[in-house]
């Protein structure tokens, strides 16, 4: 099956980097993108073929659409599908989007899947997000996993609302993440280690951490518990921690980046 990608960017980029990885055909992939920098670099990457802009004969040859450019460039990029689409599963990877919002500009389209990946798909290690109107067919919500499982795990929600609030989790989430890794570096400084000790040791204890959390069966509570000895130096860490209400601020970031979210989609979906 054809697969035409409108967006080259980075996702894109790991998106087609991993499909090819387990089979898909580079001569499969036909990708829309203005820069002719980009489509020369995912050309030599990859061996797809790249197009400048939207084609009406690429769009009909195409079983799957992928539409990962920026979000405030979607209707753009909307209206020049629409006169041209078909029957084909349109995924789209722009945050804020709605279905609705696109099934409009998309002429009434409605096999849509909405995708909320993080940036640790680049590396193979992402978590997307998926949604579909309820009417979507399995095969289509098949399709959308194998598309997206290219490049780490997926999770369905059953309501595309609830896409703010992966978004605010794991879209967001690396960032929140790499902040504790500058925090963590930037105290290991302090207390008299070296910067190249301090990444080291930052760096490899939160990918350590993560590892072993997924690796378990047990829930991050109980492993926590395992490495606090009472009276402890970990002990006393975590009243530290405790006391400046770190899962109060945690869960006040998230509300925000998910508010920040629904707002997003009021903007860009307003005509």
């Amino acid at each position: 099956m054809k697969m035409l990608f409108v967006g080259g960017g980075n996702m894109a980029a790991a998106l087609i980097g991993g499909l090819i990885a387990r089979g898909t055909a580079a001569a499969d992939i036909l990708v829309v993108d203005p820069s002719e920098a980009q489509r020369d670099s995912l050309g030599a990457r990859f061996g797809v073929t790249g197009l400048a802009a939207i084609d009406a004969e690429a769009v009909a040859s195409a079983g799957l659409i992928v539409l990962a450019v920026k979000p405030q460039q979607m209707r753009e990029a909307a209206a020049a599908l629409a006169p041209a689409i078909g029957g084909q599963l349109v995924v789209s990877v722009a945050a804020g989007i709605r279905a609705a919002d696109l099934s409009r500009w998309l002429g009434g389209h409605r096999r849509i899947v909405r995708a909320m990946p993080n940036t640790p798909a680049l590396i193979g290690l992402g978590v997307t997000g998926l949604a579909a109107p309820s009417e979507l067919a399995s095969g289509d919500r098949s399709l959308a996993e194998r598309v997206l499982g290219a490049v780490g795990t997926t999770v369905w929600v059953d309501d595309e609302s609830k896409l703010d609030a992966v978004t605010a989790i794991s879209g967001s989430g690396p960032a929140y993440v790499f902040l504790f890794i500058e925090a963590l570096e930037a105290a290991a400084e302090r207390l008299g280690l070296s910067p190249t000790q301090a990444r080291a040791l930052a760096q490899g204890t939160v990918s350590g951490a993560a590892q072993l959390a997924a690796q378990s069966t047990e829930p991050p509570a109980t492993l926590r518990e395992r490495v606090t000895s009472k009276g402890g130096t970990t002990a006393a860490a975590l009243a530290e921690l405790e006391a400046a209400d770190l899962r109060g601020l945690i869960a006040h970031a998230t509300q925000a980046a998910q508010r920040r979210s629904v707002e997003l989609g009021d903007e860009f979906g307003r005509d």
